[in-house]
């Protein structure tokens, strides 16, 4: 009996053609749009080359410091990576011309010598402005130091053109030999990728849209819903057994789902999971179990009719998607700063962390308590479910 029911249940489930678009077809097209809109984006952050010109006159032909200081930053080679590094591609040529080129766009901003180093930039304010003003104010520290040592140390040693040529040669050396007093580490076993973190919430999204199936599972057991509920009560089976085997079916279903999902974000999408695969399967397992029940839950405590329940189904996971970061990844960081609790109560937000946490950290900590907290909230639901479903008595079918 258990089983003729699990595989009518199995048949109704993959016969409702609107919630298989909605729990299956709709995640994927909805990871295709996020492929299309984030493919492009950590490369368009890539650094390129800044365009300058410097304006060829007397005074900068005979400022040799800065003519070389200039070519190391323009054509420089990258010894260990055996790659060339150019900060600034250079075009030399007159004031006129460099204010033509700057006009245009062509340049992003020239230098000039005039009594001194002079700066002329379109905008004030951007990533390469900041960074050509940088190169030029380290240069003009740079050269105010090495001109206040040597005068210093000059004073304290004879006069004589080997000893001053000695001074000058260990601070130019010095100068040159800088010492890069901070290292750059990776706090877990992956560089951070703010991309992920969007499909990490379409996989929570599609668990908590197995609610779709739960819902219509509950509806399937209240008489005073639909005739099909009404010969279910009449029948001399258990109605929480019929339900419990009709809700193994809808998680059979979603979990199928889930996975297909997956191998689409993972196969197709190159998603990156990391290696974690039976940890990964359990965290889609343990969302899926969450997301059905989540949909028992909504059906049993809403009392209006079929359409409130999914209305409220649809509005809560969603709000709960957009917590978690799916629309606005700096959302995910503002719930955890201002109202953490409000994390650890939502299941998009738990679902989405235990991917990344696989993902990027090297200890399990933080995904065991992710999964300890979604099992803690499926008993939630799943018990609700029981005991509201326990007391619905009919006083006619």
């Amino acid at each position: 009996m258990i089983r003729h029911i699990y595989f009518y249940r199995l048949k109704c489930i993959l016969r409702d053609k609107i919630t298989l678009f909605w729990t299956l077809l709709f995640p994927i097209l909805l990871g295709l749009l996020f492929n299309m809109a984030f493919s492009n984006l950590l490369s368009s952050e890539l650094f390129s080359e800044i365009k300058i010109a410097v304006v060829d006159n007397a005074e900068y032909r005979e400022n040799i410091s800065f003519q070389e200081a200039l070519s190391a930053v323009s054509s420089g080679f990258d010894s260990e990576n055996s790659n060339l590094i150019k900060l600034f591609d250079v075009t030399y040529t007159s004031k006129e011309e460099a204010d033509s080129l700057l006009k245009d766009g062509k340049i992003t901003g020239y230098i000039y010598f005039d009594n001194g180093i002079k700066l002329v930039v379109k905008k004030t304010s951007g990533l390469y402005q900041t960074i050509i003003k940088s190169f030029l104010d380290d240069y003009k520290q740079t050269t105010a130091t090495v001109h206040r040592i040597i005068s210093e140390k000059s004073s304290n040693v004879n006069d004589s053109p080997s000893a001053i040529q000695k001074v000058f040669t260990n601070v130019i050396n010095d100068v040159y030999d800088r010492v890069n007093y901070i290292e750059e580490l990776t706090v877990g076993k992956a560089s951070p990728n703010p991309i992920v973190h969007y499909f990490y919430t379409l996989i929570a999204m599609a668990c908590l849209y197995g609610g779709f199936w739960g819902l219509k599972e509950v509806a399937a057991a209240q008489a005073n819903l639909s005739a099909q509920a009404a010969r279910v009560n009449l029948a001399p089976t258990s109605k929480l057994k019929v339900f419990f085997v009709s809700v193994l079916a809808a998680v059979t279903v979603q979990l199928s789902i889930i996975f297909i999902l997956l191998l689409f974000l993972i196969f197709i999408l190159k998603v990156d999971f990391g290696n974690q695969i039976g940890y990964i399967i359990l965290t889609c397992i343990i969302g899926t179990f969450t997301g059905v029940t989540f949909g028992t839950f909504i059906a049993s405590i809403v009392k209006k009719g079929e359409g409130m329940k999914i209305g409220v189904l649809i509005g809560a996971s969603m709000t709960m998607s957009f917590l978690a970061g799916m629309m606005y990844a700096n959302m995910k960081i503002i719930i955890n700063t201002k109202v953490p609790i409000l994390g650890y109560l939502n299941p998009a937000n738990l679902l989405a962390d235990a991917f990344y946490s696989l993902y990027f950290y090297d200890t399990y900590t933080r995904f065991f308590t992710n999964i300890i907290l979604l099992c803690c909230l499926t008993a939630v639901f799943s018990l609700i479910t029981y005991l509201v479903l326990r007391r619905q008595k009919y006083a006619s079918i």
